[in-house]
C-alpha cells in the first residue's frame, strides 16, 4: 500500500527484524537485552507485523498477537494485543501512524476479533482511534519499619523462599489460575516467561536480580535496591489467588530484614491498607493506566461479559476511526447480556473510547457522565447503567506488552 507521501506499507519479513528492533530502541530510548531479542519473535510473530518503508528504510512499525483475556464474570474473550507502535523521529506528522493503524485494524476486523488493547507510552494519542484507559493501578510505598498488622489478622503461613530456576513451574501455574479470575488478565506466552525468567539487566534499573517468595496459591517476584541511603524492596510481580495467600505473602514481605521500604503496585480494591494498623503508611506515589482497550465489535464484546444489574436500554456509540459504532439495544437479565443493532431511539450516547474504558469495570459511567462524555437524560437509567458495568473485583493487567 502506497501513501501519498511516497511511503509504502507492507507486511514485515524475517529480514526486517534487525531494523524493527533498531527503530524500537530509537523510539523508546532503550536497548534490548539478548534474551529479549531471542524471544521477541515468539512473543510477536514477524508475520503479524506491518512496516512503513521510505525507500529502503523502515520508518514505522506495528505488530500484534491474538490473546485470550478475562472479562467480568470470569468469562474470556479473544483480543488483539498491539505492541511496538513506532514512527521514526525523522518521519513525524506524515500520517504514518494512522496508515499503520488503519491497516492493522482492518486486519483485526477481517479476523473477527472483538477487542484490541495495548499498553500506551503516551496518553494523548490514542483516543482519536477509539481507545480508552481500561485498567488503573497505583504505585505505592510502605515503610516496613513501622508497618504492623492489625490485631486479629490471620497468619496463614505457607510461604517459602525459592530460586527463580526452581519455582518457574509454580509461578506459571499460579499465574494461569490468577488470570482466569481477574478482569483484563491475559494468557501468557512462553516467550514472555522466557524473558522474565531470563531476568534481563534492562529490567533491573540498578537493583538486584529477582528474589522469589512462593505460596501454594501465590507468588512474589521482587528486587533489592540501595537508594537515597535506604534499602528498598521493589515488587515486580505479586499474584495471589486467595485472600489467605495475599496476607501470607505480605506478612513475609513486611518481615524482611535490613529493609526500610517496599514499593509495589496496587489496584484500588487491594486490602493491604486495611490489614495494617496505620493505613497512611501505604502511600500512593503515582496512579497510572496499565491497559488501553478498544471495542471492535460492540455486540460480541458486550455479550461476552456479565453485569451486576438488570438493564434494558439503547446505546448510541460514536466511533471516530472505524465502523464499529452505531445504535445498539442492550438487554441484561441476571447478569447475562444480549446486544444487537437496532433502529430504536438511543437513550444513552457515548464514544467507543468511553465504552472501552467501562468494559473491564475500572471506571464508572457516572464519572464520565459528569465529564459530559456520556449523555443520558434519565438519572435512574444512569444509575443502573453505572452499576451494571461494575465488576466484583478491579481489573489488572496480567503482563506488560
Amino acid at each position: 500500500m502506497a501513501l501519498t507521501n511516497g511511503i509504502t506499507l507492507r507486511s514485515a519479513t524475517e529480514s526486517d527484524f534487525p531494523a524493527i528492533l533498531e527503530l524500537a530502541e530509537v523510539c523508546f530510548g532503550m536497548r534490548y537485552d539478548q534474551v529479549e531479542k531471542d524471544n521477541i519473535p515468539g512473543l510477536f510473530p514477524i508475520e503479524r507485523a506491518i512496516v512503513a518503508v521510505d525507500g529502503d528504510r523502515i520508518v514505522g512499525h506495528t505488530v500484534d498477537r491474538t490473546m485470550t483475556v478475562t472479562v467480568p464474570g470470569e468469562n474470556t474473550i479473544r483480543a488483539c494485543g498491539v505492541s511496538a507502535v513506532t514512527v521514526a523521529p525523522t518521519h513525524r506528522r506524515r500520517g504514518i501512524l494512522r496508515a499503520l493503524y488503519t491497516e492493522q485494524h482492518a486486519r483485526t476486523e477481517a479476523e473477527g476479533i472483538p477487542l484490541t488493547m495495548f499498553t500506551a507510552s503516551e496518553g494523548t494519542i490514542y483516543g482519536r482511534f477509539g481507545y480508552g484507559p481500561a485498567t488503573v493501578a497505583s504505585e505505592i510505598t510502605i515503610d516496613r519499619r513501622k508497618a504492623e498488622f492489625r490485631p486479629g489478622t490471620p497468619d496463614p503461613g505457607g510461604v517459602r523462599t525459592a530460586t527463580l530456576a526452581d519455582s518457574q513451574d509454580h509461578i506459571r501455574e499460579v499465574y494461569d489460575r490468577w488470570r482466569r479470575l481477574v478482569p483484563a488478565g491475559q494468557d501468557r506466552p512462553d516467550a514472555n516467561w522466557n524473558i522474565w525468567f531470563g531476568d534481563p539487566d534492562r529490567y533491573r534499573d540498578g537493583a538486584s536480580t529477582l528474589f522469589v517468595l512462593t505460596h501454594p496459591d501465590g507468588y512474589v517476584l521482587y528486587r533489592r535496591q540501595w537508594r537515597d541511603h535506604e534499602s528498598v524492596a521493589l515488587v515486580s510481580e505479586f499474584k495471589a489467588v486467595t485472600p489467605e495467600a495475599h496476607i501470607a505473602l505480605w506478612r513475609v514481605l513486611l518481615s524482611l530484614d535490613l529493609l526500610d521500604k517496599i514499593e509495589a503496585d496496587l489496584v484500588d480494591d487491594d486490602p493491604l491498607p486495611f490489614l495494617v494498623t496505620d493505613p497512611r503508611l501505604v502511600r500512593t506515589k503515582s496512579r497510572y493506566d496499565g491497559l488501553w482497550a478498544r471495542v471492535m465489535d460492540v455486540p460480541a464484546a458486550l455479550s461476552a461479559r456479565t453485569y451486576r444489574e438488570d438493564l434494558d436500554t439503547v446505546l448510541a456509540v460514536n466511533d471516530p476511526f472505524r465502523e464499529a459504532g452505531g445504535t445498539f439495544a442492550l438487554r441484561v437479565r441476571d447478569g447475562v447480556a444480549e446486544c444487537e443493532r437496532t433502529d430504536r431511539a438511543a437513550e444513552i450516547e457515548l464514544g467507543i473510547d468511553v465504552l472501552s474504558s467501562l468494559y473491564f469495570g475500572a471506571h464508572r459511567a457516572r464519572v464520565f457522565a459528569a465529564a459530559n462524555r456520556i449523555q443520558v437524560k434519565d438519572a435512574a437509567l444512569l444509575r443502573s447503567f453505572d452499576t451494571a458495568f461494575t465488576g466484583d473485583r478491579d481489573p489488572e493487567l496480567g503482563w506488560f506488552f
